[in-house]
């Protein structure tokens, strides 16, 4: 089995399950799993997670995010974005780039934002986007989102063109939808560019069909990124070969079963955990008091083990 990440470069009109799919296919495994839905006519960064790293999709979905997108003041629509039904139009000509830029600034921080009826957020098991399409509108509670930073690149009204850095959950579209509204003219998505999610970057994305590539000519290892780099900000510990085995069951180990002679853990730092073969074994928290390591989040098992040793 293939394990590790994909930094892909979704292309408009595949959905993320497209990405996925599309990726099962070309390297012929189907535990695979994205890290975040993109809208299908939104670009950009989308980390994929293949075999044991489908562990921390979740953990990916969480990261802050970076965009780039156009907002077209002096339209409302049902979606939020171009793409949908127009609900209303007013002139946007009359505002000066001064008011636009600070009704732009003031949404830096923290700030409670709707989801829009056109997303993925499920109500009475239903998604919503689906109620949407019928017809139907629900109320849905605010959600407190955090808007790190706001850098205007371009205003050529009605068009203005930014790049947000946010926290996890956060709708650009329906931040557009909100500046307009803010703005007395109304507002919304023109295109959308995710640039960042966490640490992947988008100069480092591939497209599919370099993956396709890669994966015929042998060398997908090149673009494959390992799983424990999620956590490089952590400390290693590697342990020492004849301590290991109960490691792999979750179990807790000392110190005096690390290899690294003088490792002084502080109490609850977490560290990646690693076999004598330099195995990603999980993330584990050191506990003062009990002196132990306690298992965090594991990846590599005893039964996952005798998989990959076939």
């Amino acid at each position: 089995m293939i394990n590790g990440i994909l930094n892909i470069y979704k292309e408009k009109g595949y959905t993320s399950h497209d990405v996925v799919a599309r990726l099962r296919g070309i390297v012929g495994q189907k535990k695979i799993g994205h890290t975040g839905t993109l809208d299908p006519d939104a670009e950009g960064v989308l980390p994929v997670c293949l075999g044991r790293a489908t562990k921390v999709c979740d953990l990916l979905t969480d990261r802050d995010k970076t965009y780039e997108t156009v907002l077209l003041l002096g339209k409302t629509t049902d979606t939020q974005d171009i793409l949908g039904t127009v609900l209303e139009e007013h002139h946007a000509e009359h505002l000066t780039e001064k008011e636009v830029s600070e009704c732009i600034q003031s949404y830096i921080g923290e700030y409670d934002q709707i989801p829009p009826m056109y997303s993925a957020l499920k109500v009475g098991g239903k998604k919503l986007y689906e109620l949407a399409r019928e017809g139907k509108t629900v109320e849905r509670k605010s959600r407190k989102v955090m808007i790190h930073n706001i850098y205007i690149k371009e205003i050529l009204l009605p068009r203005v063109k930014i790049e947000v850095s946010c926290s996890k959950g956060t709708y650009i579209r329906t931040l557009c939808h909100d500046i307009g509204e803010s703005l007395g003219v109304g507002g919304c998505m023109e295109s959308l560019l995710r640039t960042r999610v966490g640490r992947f970057l988008l100069e480092d994305s591939l497209r599919l069909s370099e993956v396709e590539s890669k994966m015929k000519e042998g060398t997908l290892s090149d673009i494959l990124i390992p799983l424990d780099t999620v956590f490089s900000d952590l400390r290693a510990a590697i342990l020492k070969e004849k301590y290991v085995w109960p490691v792999y069951n979750g179990n807790p180990f000392q110190t005096k079963h690390i290899a690294e002679a003088g490792l002084k853990p502080a109490d609850g730092e977490e560290f990646r955990v690693y076999d004598a073969q330099g195995r990603f074994i999980g993330v584990y928290s050191y506990e003062c008091g009990r002196g132990q390591f306690r298992i965090k989040k594991m990846f590599l098992n005893q039964e996952e083990l005798k998989e990959e040793r076939g």
